[in-house]
């Protein structure tokens, strides 16, 4: 064995080889041991293995020396010219041994030729280029302020990785009131420090302490690290939870809605921990409040709406929350919360019907209460002022009470069952919030009928136009009327009026009293009763009951019941046969005769027409159609016989037609004789036209009397608008020898000829006859175009004989014609 020293740049090395010889294949083999410091540079040289091995220096290239590592790193390598050990990468000691001492490496030396190898062992110092090291740099250490003076807390202690003289050596702790330091020895952990509690601690006073641990080694320089200790003083649940105010207040409407926020309800705790978290909660039971109307937030103490809220069911909630920390025996405080909801137009006005009368007269006086109705709003202020109404064109009004809580639904007008038998009446309540909410109410009110209506007939007056002959005890005609009442109050009956006691009109008819209709009991003739009036009572059976009466005026319709009655020829024993003698030397034209009848009927019933039934020569005589004149057709001559048979037939035109016969001998005479006889039958004809004369007089005057008293107002109205209407009349023609003269009127397309009798010395009266249409006898009843109302009834007789005042008649013509009256 050999031990060399080598001194280089300061640093020692120990050598040490150990040659061991083996037997097998005669290789060598020796230990040679050398140390080095970590940290040294890459490429330092540790040992020469070939000189400390003894190998020839010449050969080793031959001999490739080379050293074997066992680990993957090669921290070492050999130089194969000269044999020097290098090392090839950064020795850690730490990294490669940790606490290990000694700190070696094992390599193997290999030459050949002949095979040999050697152990070389590396030992690798330590030196002081590690610090002391606590595990944090920080360190929290939690002590219970309860706790007593003495009490020991252990810390986490420092650890140097360097060894020997270099690892930890001491523990100092910075100067404080409160810990000092102490440590003690533990086995493989070293030096252990402990803090030991001096005085007693107050976390409300200092809640924390900071402390400075400060580990040093041993080497030389040495070498320290520090480690920052805060010591935290634990709380103890002592102080129980404190409101930030005495009481929390809040407004809210009563419409809000699920979720807003109300306010927060902040309590504070000075302890920490468990003891100074607080947790909030709603005490309901302490008054009786409803979860589901607020709900807090247990870690925020935020309070919000929840549920529903009704201003009309709780203006205010007193609200207690509970704050309590969470200690192990938790303390707690009770916070006073005042919830005021404030009221907002939800709800709409009621109305309740107190009192009602369904059933109002018509006649009930303005201001009969209908009905009685309260008014409601749940709602405060003007949200819950209410006003009351009804549609202004019905005939109600409402009263309100002084406090205006109910109203009075009243009549302001007389009702009108016959105008409406049922009012709808809404009912209106507004409130005066915004906006505006309301509600209605419908009250159906029926007028009860009383009887204030009269029956009223469907005309007024009535007119009726009955053909004579009608059958006895068959009904004429009806009348009708109706009662704008209801019921019994509606109910009509019929009466006549039956104003004497004598024999009147109203004798022979009979009236239904249930529906009007009337009915003859005796058959009417035209010629003997043309026109009559009575009146109609309509009774109701209201109580008492009301009536009303109607005139009715009738008139007889002309039936073809008379037969044309000849008045000319008339022989004395009463046949229509008479002679007539003319001169044999009369001209063509002459007039021998006229026929003259009469019939009673009227238009075309009484218009007669004549015609030649027989005669004895065709070529002689010629008979007026329209007038019955019997004139020559020529002059006489010697052959033609002395004596001609005329039978002419007269009848009238009626639908069936109905006529008479006349005959007249036609005698001709020498003219002496003709002259002689002129004489004495001129005197005898005069008597006879004497006699028709009267008699017609006596017709015509009759007929005028009733004419005239009929339409004297209707004269006077229209005398101050006197017009020429003789450019509407054509040319008079006079048949000479007949009874009836013509005057023809032209209106449109029309044509009149109103034939009358002849009067001999004036032409005052005229009778009707139509050419064109069938203008019968009837009565005219003037209306007024403009205003529709009848001015008067006005009866015309339209025959040969009845015959009405020209100057009248001129003045009823005009009036059809100007379009102010119609028939």
């Amino acid at each position: 064995m050999d031990f060399k020293l080598c001194h280089r740049s300061g640093m020692r090395w120990y050598v040490s080889v150990f040659l061991f010889l083996f037997p097998i294949m005669n290789p060598v083999s020796t230990v040679t041991h050398y140390s080095v410091p970590e940290e040294m540079d890459e490429g330092t040289a540790v040992g020469n293995v070939a000189k400390d091995l003894g190998l020839d220096l010449g050969r080793l290239a031959d001999r490739n020396l080379r050293v074997v590592q066992g680990t993957k790193r090669d921290l070492f390598e050999v130089n194969p010219r000269d044999g020097v050990l290098l090392v090839n990468q950064r020795l850690d000691r730490e990294e490669l041994c940790a606490k290990t001492a000694p700190c070696v490496t094992n390599l193997k030396a290999v030459v050949e030729n002949p095979l040999e190898m050697h152990q070389v062992v590396v030992e690798i110092l330590d030196v002081n280029d590690n610090s002391p090291k606590f595990p944090e740099e920080n360190y929290t250490l939690e002590v219970l302020e309860s706790a007593v003076v003495g009490s020991r807390f252990q810390l986490e202690g420092a650890h140097d990785l360097d060894v020997g003289l270099n690892s930890l050596h001491s523990y100092k702790l910075n100067s404080n009131q409160y810990f000092r330091l102490e440590t003690e020895e533990f086995g493989d952990d070293g030096k252990v420090p402990f803090l030991v509690l001096q005085r007693p601690l107050d976390r409300e006073h200092t809640a924390q302490h900071w402390l400075l641990l400060t580990a040093t080694d041993g080497g030389k320089p040495s070498k320290s690290g520090n480690m920052n200790v805060t010591v935290i003083v634990s709380d103890i649940n002592d102080n129980p939870p404190v409101c930030e105010k005495q009481k929390y207040t809040v407004t809210i409407k009563e419409n809000a809605t699920a979720g807003t926020f109300l306010l927060t309800v902040n309590a504070s705790d000075s302890d920490e921990g468990l003891n100074g978290e607080i947790e909030y909660s709603l005490k309901s039971k302490l008054r009786g409040l409803s979860s589901d109307t607020f709900d807090l937030d247990s870690k925020t103490g935020k309070l919000a709406v929840k549920g529903r809220l009704d201003y009309e069911e709780t203006q205010v909630y007193e609200i207690k929350v509970l704050a309590a920390d969470k200690g192990a025996v938790a303390l707690s405080t009770l916070c006073n919360v005042v919830i005021r909801v404030e009221d907002v137009n939800d709800n709409p006005p009621e109305i309740e019907i107190t009192s009602f009368s369904s059933r109002i007269p018509e006649d009930a006086p303005p201001g009969t209460v209908v009905a009685l109705m309260g008014v409601t709003d749940l709602d405060s202020g003007v949200n819950g002022q209410v006003v009351c109404s009804v549609p202004l064109h019905l005939p109600f009004d409402l009263k309100p009470s002084p406090d205006g809580q109910s109203y009075s639904l009243v009549t302001k007008d007389y009702l009108d069952k016959e105008t409406t038998h049922m009012y709808t009446i809404t009912v209106t309540a507004k409130d005066l919030g915004s906006p505006t909410l309301s509600s209605t109410k419908v009250i159906q009110v029926e007028v009860q009928d009383v009887n204030d209506n009269r029956p009223l007939f469907t005309e007024s007056p009535y007119t009726f136009y009955v053909p004579e002959n009608n059958k006895a005890g068959m009904s004429i005609f009806s009348v009708s009327a109706t009662d704008a009442d209801g019921g019994e109050n509606a109910a009509v009956t019929y009466s006549l009026v039956r104003m004497s006691p004598g024999l009147t009109i109203t004798t022979f008819l009979n009236i239904n009293e249930a529906n009007g209709t009337i009915s003859a009991l005796k058959s009417f003739d035209f010629e003997t009763l043309k026109t009559f009036q009575f009146q109609v009572v309509a009774s109701d059976s209201g109580t008492p009951s009301l009536s009303n009466n109607v005139t009715v005026n009738v008139f007889i319709l002309d039936q073809n019941d008379n037969a044309p009655v000849i008045l000319y020829p008339l022989s004395s024993n009463g046949s229509a046969q008479g002679a007539e003698e003319i001169p044999r030397n009369v001209n063509a034209g002459h007039l021998v005769t006229k026929v003259r009848a009469y019939d009673a009927d009227i238009g075309y019933n009484g218009w007669l027409l004549f015609s030649l039934q027989e005669v004895t020569d065709h070529s002689l005589f010629a008979l007026d159609r329209y007038t019955g004149q019997i004139r020559t057709l020529r002059s006489f001559t010697e052959t033609d016989e002395a004596e001609h048979k005329l039978v002419i037939l007269v009848k009238d035109n009626g639908n069936v037609s109905l006529s008479a016969t006349a005959t007249v001998i036609v005698k001709l005479v020498e003219p002496k004789e003709a002259f002689a006889a002129s004489d004495v039958k001129s005197t005898a004809k005069d008597d006879e036209d004497s006699n028709v004369i009267f008699y017609l007089m006596i017709t015509l005057g009759a007929v005028s009397v009733l004419f005239l008293v009929s339409i004297i107002v209707l004269i006077a109205m229209q005398c101050s608008k006197s017009t020429d209407y003789t450019s509407k009349y054509l040319p008079e023609t006079n048949y000479d020898g007949t009874l009836c003269h013509s005057i023809q009127y032209r209106s449109g397309e029309k044509r009149y000829m109103l034939v009358g009798p002849r009067m001999i010395s004036s032409k005052k009266f005229i009778c009707f006859r139509s050419q064109s249409v069938l203008f019968k006898k009837v009565p005219l009843v003037i209306k007024n175009r403009k205003t529709k109302t009848i001015n008067t009834v006005i009866v015309i007789d339209i025959s040969s004989f009845d015959c009405v005042s020209v100057t009248a008649l001129s003045n009823v013509l005009k009036l059809f014609n100007s379009g102010e009256l119609t028939i």
